[in-house]
C-alpha cells in the first residue's frame, strides 16, 4: 500500500526521497528490517499469549532425551511467521503483482489448513490432527490455483531469447504493452547443469498430434500438485526438533530469493545466460519478508525452544517454497536445494517401506534407522539437538551454494 503512496507522491508533488520506493532493492530491505521487527518485538507477545491461553504442545513419547520437557510449550508460533511476513508484503509489495498475489493466497490457504489441524490437535488433545485426507485436499487445491494460473494467467511469461547487454538496456525502457510483444506464454523450466537448459513441459505430450498444446495443462497441473504437496509435507516432517525447519527453509528461501531477483532483471539474467521471467523481481520483496520472519521466529524456537511453529507454519513455510521454485522455473533444483528436506522425507519412506517389507517376508518388521525422520535417529545415537541442527544448516548452506553454482555450470 505504501508502494502506491510514495508513487503518487513522486508522480504528483516529486518530494525528495519518495522515488526510493521505486527500487526493488530499497523495499526489500525495508520488508526484511519490519518483519524482523515484527517477528521478535511482537512475536514475544504472541508467545505470552499463547501461554495464558495454555496452547501447548502435546507431546508423544518416542522415548527419547529431553522430549517431556518440551511438554506444555507453546505451539501455533507459525501464526508470527505469517503475519511477519504478511505485514511486510501488504505494506511495501505491488499488489497487483500476479507472484505476489499467488504467495499471498498461498500463506493464508496454508495457514488456515495449518492452524485448523494445530486447533484440532490442542482442542480435543488428539495429536493425529486433521484428517490426512483433508491435509492433502487443501494441498491438491493449492496445487490447482497455482498451476491453473501459471498456465492461463496472461502476466505469466517468459522470454527465451537473452537479448544483448545494449538491448537488455533497451528492454529496460519499454513500456508495459511493448514489453508484452516480447513475452512468450511456456510452460519452460530450467534443468541443472545441462547446456541450454531449458524445458518445455508441453513436449511430454507432443505425440497427441498438433493440437498438443491446448492440452498441456493437463500434465502441468498434476506436477505443481505434485510438488506443492511433497514440499509442504516434506517441510512438515522436518519440524521435529527446535530450530530445524525454520533455519533450514530461510537458507532456501534466500537462495531463491536470488533465483527471483535475477530472473526477473532483464540485465542480470542477459549476464548469467538465463531464462528471464518479467515481473518476478516483485517476489523479492515477499521473499525478503518470509526470510526475516523466518528468523526472527528462530531467535525464539532455537534450542530450548520457547514456542513450536505447529503445522500452521510447517505446512505454509513448505507451500510457499513450492510455488516460488515453480514461479522462477526452478522447481527441478527442489531435491538439491531442498536437500534437508529430501532426506527427511526420504529416511521416513525407506524406514516405512523396509519395515513392510520385512514383516510380510519374515513376519518381522526391521528397521534402518533406529528412528525416523533421520533426526530422530540421531538424537537416539546420543547427537544434542543443537548439534544436529547445527550440521543440518552446515549441509542446508553447502547445498543451496551448490544450487546457485548451477547458474553458471552447465
Amino acid at each position: 500500500m505504501l508502494y502506491y503512496l510514495f508513487e503518487y507522491l513522486d508522480q504528483n508533488y516529486n518530494l525528495p526521497g519518495t522515488g526510493l520506493f521505486q527500487f526493488i532493492s530499497f523495499r526489500s530491505a525495508l520488508a526484511i528490517m519490519f518483519s524482523l521487527f515484527i517477528a521478535t518485538i511482537y512475536g514475544k507477545k504472541i508467545i505470552n499469549y499463547l501461554r495464558r491461553k495454555q496452547i501447548g504442545e502435546t507431546v508423544r513419547d518416542l522415548g527419547l532425551e529431553g522430549q517431556n520437557e518440551k511438554a506444555g510449550t507453546p505451539t501455533m508460533g507459525g501464526v508470527i511467521i505469517i503475519l511477519a511476513t504478511l505485514i511486510p508484503v501488504l505494506l511495501f509489495a505491488r499488489l497487483d503483482n500476479i507472484y505476489v498475489i499467488l504467495l499471498i493466497f498461498t500463506t493464508i490457504w496454508m495457514g488456515i489448513i495449518g492452524f485448523i489441524d494445530d486447533y484440532i490437535k490442542i482442542s480435543r488433545k488428539n495429536k493425529e490432527g486433521l484428517p490426512g485426507k483433508f491435509k492433502v485436499f487443501g494441498q491438491v487445491a493449492l496445487g490447482i490455483v497455482v498451476g491453473a494460473t501459471m498456465y492461463f494467467h496472461p502476466d505469466i511469461t517468459v522470454k527465451l531469447d537473452s537479448p544483448t547487454k545494449q538491448q537488455s538496456y533497451q528492454v529496460a525502457e519499454l513500456s508495459p504493452k511493448q514489453m508484452a510483444n516480447n513475452e512468450t506464454k511456456a510452460l519452460v523450466t530450467t534443468i541443472p547443469f545441462v547446456k541450454n537448459n531449458e524445458f518445455d513441459y508441453s513436449l511430454l505430450i507432443s505425440w497427441m498430434g498438433e493440437d498438443y498444446l491446448k492440452y498441456a495443462w493437463l500434465l502441468f497441473i498434476p506436477i505443481v500438485i505434485f510438488i506443492i504437496t511433497a514440499v509442504s509435507n516434506a517441510a512438515n516432517l522436518t519440524d521435529g526438533i527446535d530450530g530445524l525447519a525454520a533455519g533450514s527453509s530461510a537458507i532456501i528461501v534466500l537462495t531463491l530469493g536470488l533465483f527471483a531477483w535475477v530472473s526477473g532483471n532483464v540485465i542480470f539474467s542477459d549476464y548469467l545466460n538465463i531464462m528471464y521471467i518479467p515481473r518476478t523481481g516483485e517476489m523479492t520483496i515477499f521473499i525478503t519478508a518470509f526470510v526475516g520472519a523466518l528468523i526472527g521466529f528462530l531467535w525464539y524456537n532455537t534450542y530450548p525452544a520457547q514456542v513450536f511453529m505447529g503445522d500452521t507454519g510447517s505446512l505454509t513455510i513448505g507451500g510457499i517454497i513450492a510455488v516460488i521454485a515453480i514461479a522462477v522455473r526452478k522447481e527441478l533444483l527442489i531435491p538439491i536445494l531442498c536437500g534437508v528436506f529430501f532426506i527427511e522425507t526420504l529416511s521416513v519412506v525407506m524406514q516405512v517401506g523396509w519395515f513392510k517389507y520385512t514383516k510380510k517376508k519374515f513376519g518381522e518388521g526391521r528397521r534402518i534407522f533406529r528412528m525416523s525422520p533421520i533426526h530422530h535417529h540421531y538424537q537416539i545415537k546420543g547427537f544434542h539437538e543443537s548439534k544436529i541442527v547445527t550440521r543440518f544448516w552446515i549441509v542446508g548452506i553447502v547445498l543451496a551454494v551448490l544450487a546457485i553454482v548451477t547458474l553458471k555450470i552447465r
